[in-house]
């Protein structure tokens, strides 16, 4: 691996020494991961474009700007991006992702979801003639928009969204209602200030019966102006725990008329007179969520691996501690402690980084049999995705946060660019369906597949395993092959679904509803959906490892890493596997063993690792998690550049600061009875009442202030 900041620069020697001492080629694995080196050279090369970017590199930290100027600014930098991105003729959406990641690395975008979710969305469900009206539009933005699902009263429960839509067959429009206070929508990004259009999820009214959930295109602004229209409310909501340069935002609309065409109708449809048409498959609606559920999966994998980047090289550069009086202060990635919060991190990101690569060919696989009419897989594309979102972004989300206490005080502070990681990724654990949400979608297709499975019938082969016989014991011995770690994977998945399943059957069988059984049997049902995406991603992590790489060297460092995610995951969920007598005493023993060598094993290479992941410090922005470990001067650099140091003494001491000072030093002279020099300019009301207050010293000061200083007010 080569520094991305020159040949020049002065390398840390612990950083250094790192790798030197790899055991791998970590430019040939870099490779690897990327598809091969051709698809590695060209990431870098239009990475390299933004980096080098006269205007962009101009820009200042954000983390030093009020709301409103972090928004102005992301609309001038993605409008930008936008437009470099057509002059340099960039058509491959996985380097348009490149360019957008490097150019834009940590922030969100005000007008990202015009292409993110309203432009595919129109393209799944629209017919031809509105594909032909609005993707022209939409695409060379001369109408931009967003996607407007969640509401103040719903969210994940789409069934529950109360926005209505009424079909008037004499006027041939449709009637979009607001119609109550938890109907407005609420969070959708960039609906605050900056979309013309937004899709909207609405209840489907025709002759007096509703049709459930269908969508709309709704015109919010005038293309002149860009004032909303009558009968359109619409808003920013204000600050966020992050995400502060979106303008995440609030529709409410009344009895707002759109033509019959704004009904997006490839599958379902309204006629002139009212009459519907339903779909063959309700799913079929979501198809552009489930995409973003499938991207989602590769945030986590970005994500966690960029803050496992950050917090290792940082501690290959940080020193604490000797271990013997007098002796050298040790690396602290050389504490055991340290190594097992870090590593299992870096494996769960290489992990979740070959899991994203399987789910989106399996998405593209069965997305064209959809096109095709073929809805086989649909369902269980559907729950793949929906678990995997929430298995990734959970591990994804405490793992972030977990490498920024690993960094002691300075993961706390901004310039280690873990919080903007943090902040910026944890909303993923609710947008797009909650997590648990999510969960349960993922145990019902299951527990459907349990079903077939009392009922003799075949499964789908990538979930054919839950039928398996649970009375076989596991393999695993001291060799821990790959193959035995999956086994128990699979085998703690199908017997937690077992549980889950048989005791729905009895709940349902002593009289209780199917419903309530439901809800009394939804941990379990939880719990057997995680193990099923724990066992997947286990899966997908071992077939990689043994039929993708050839190396030697990368092979054994690689077969280390997935031994240690999977022996890592046995470790924290010990009782799962030995509840029923399928892992023994002494094979958990062994495990536990083999898991803090691991960790020794792993930490050879850890550096070179996390540098194949191939993070520029452009997208890294960390102090931290510098390629070339000067972790000190950066941070030393980032503190006297903060906007207070601009002058050696701040107006509020002037202010405020040095009033208070001297009304403390009269009130102490005033009990010791001294002379007070250069005594404060207080009228005589104010000396008056801290003559009368000297015993109440906290009333004394809070009268420091007089006549001529300025009131407290907000800046």
């Amino acid at each position: 691996m080569t520094s991305t900041l020159g040949p020049r620069v002065q390398v840390n020697p612990d950083l250094a020494r790192e790798r030197e001492k790899a055991t791998f080629n970590g430019e040939k694995l870099a490779q690897l991961l990327r598809g091969g080196a051709d698809n590695l050279r060209r990431k870098r090369y239009v990475e390299s474009l933004a980096q080098n970017d006269p205007l962009l590199k101009r820009l200042p930290n954000t983390v030093h700007l009020s709301r409103e100027q972090q928004y102005e600014l992301s609309m001038w930098r993605n409008i930008h991006i936008k437009q470099r991105i057509e002059e340099l003729n960039l058509t491959d959406p996985l380097e348009i992702h490149y360019y957008r990641t490097t150019a834009n690395p940590n922030d969100n975008s005000p007008i990202s979801l015009n292409e993110g979710m309203f432009i595919p969305t129109i393209q799944k469900q629209g017919t031809e003639e509105q594909l032909e009206k609005w993707l022209p539009l939409a695409k060379s933005y001369k109408i931009i928009g967003t996607y407007g699902q969640t509401e103040l009263g719903h969210g994940t429960f789409i069934r529950g969204i109360e926005t209505t839509a009424t079909y008037d067959p004499k006027t041939r429009e449709f009637i979009m209602n607001s119609p109550t206070l938890s109907s407005i929508k609420y969070w959708p990004g960039n609906l605050g200030k900056s979309v013309t259009h937004s899709l909207v999820l609405a209840q489907l009214y025709t002759k007096n019966k509703c049709h459930g959930i269908h969508m709309f295109l709704v015109p919010l602004r005038s293309l002149d102006n860009h004032m909303p229209f009558p009968g359109i409310e619409v808003g920013d909501i204000g600050p966020k725990f992050g995400f502060n340069c979106n303008d995440n935002g609030y529709l409410r609309m009344t009895n707002y008329r759109i033509p019959r065409e704004n009904m997006l109708m490839r599958y379902s449809k309204v006629f002139e007179d009212g009459t519907f048409v339903k779909p063959e498959n309700t799913k079929l609606l979501y198809g552009s969520m489930v995409f973003i559920r499938a991207l989602i999966v590769s945030d986590s994998a970005t994500n966690l691996g960029k803050a496992c980047t950050i917090a290792i090289r940082y501690s290959a550069v940080r020193r604490q501690t000797e271990v013997r009086p007098g002796g050298e202060e040790l690396q602290i990635l050389d504490y055991q402690t340290q190594q097992s919060r870090l590593l299992p991190l870096l494996a769960s990101a290489y992990a979740f980084h070959l899991t994203t690569l399987a789910m989106i060919k399996t998405y593209l696989r069965v997305d064209s049999d959809i096109e095709e009419g073929k809805l086989g897989e649909m369902n269980q594309l559907h729950a793949l995705a929906s678990g995997l979102k929430g298995f990734t972004s959970w591990v994804a989300a405490s793992g972030i946060e977990q490498c920024r206490l690993c960094c002691g005080g300075h993961g706390y502070s901004m310039a280690s660019g873990l919080p903007k990681i943090y902040t910026n990724f944890v909303p993923s654990c609710t947008y797009e369906g909650e997590n648990m949400i999510l969960m349960l979608q993922t145990a019902r297709y299951l527990l459907k597949c349990y079903a077939k499975i009392r009922q003799g019938e075949e499964l789908p082969s990538v979930v054919s395993y839950l039928g398996q016989n649970l009375t076989i014991k596991s393999s695993i011995t001291e060799q821990f092959d790959l193959a035995s770690i999956l086994m128990a994977y699979q085998h703690r998945a199908a017997r937690l679904l077992k549980v889950a399943g048989d005791k729905i059957s009895r709940l349902v069988r002593s009289g209780c509803a199917q419903e309530d059984a439901w809800n009394k049997t939804s941990v379990q049902s939880a719990e057997a959906a995680m193990a099923y995406c724990h066992a997947y991603t286990v899966e997908i992590f071992v077939e990689w490892t043994q039929d993708h790489v050839t190396d030697p060297a990368i092979q054994k460092v690689i077969s280390s890493l997935c031994r240690l995610y999977g022996v890592y995951g046995i470790c924290q969920n010990l009782g799962d596997f030995m509840q029923d007598g399928y892992l023994s005493s002494h094979q958990a023993d062994l495990l536990k063993a083999k898991y803090l060598d691991l960790l020794a094993e792993i930490r050879t290479n850890a550096v070179a690792l996390v540098d194949s992941l191939d993070f520029s410090d452009t997208v890294l922005e960390s102090a931290l998690g510098r390629f070339d470990g000067n972790v000190y001067e950066a941070l030393y650099e980032y503190a006297k550049n903060s906007p207070l140091n601009k002058t050696e003494v701040h107006e509020t001491y002037h202010k405020y600061l040095k009033p208070f000072m001297r009304a403390v030093a009269l009130v102490v002279a005033m009990m010791y009875d001294v002379t007070v020099p250069s005594a404060p300019p207080f009228s005589r009301e104010q000396s008056a009442h801290i003559q009368n207050s000297v015993p109440e010293y906290s009333e004394a000061v809070l009268s420091f202030q007089n006549e001529d200083t300025p009131k407290m007010s907000h800046p």
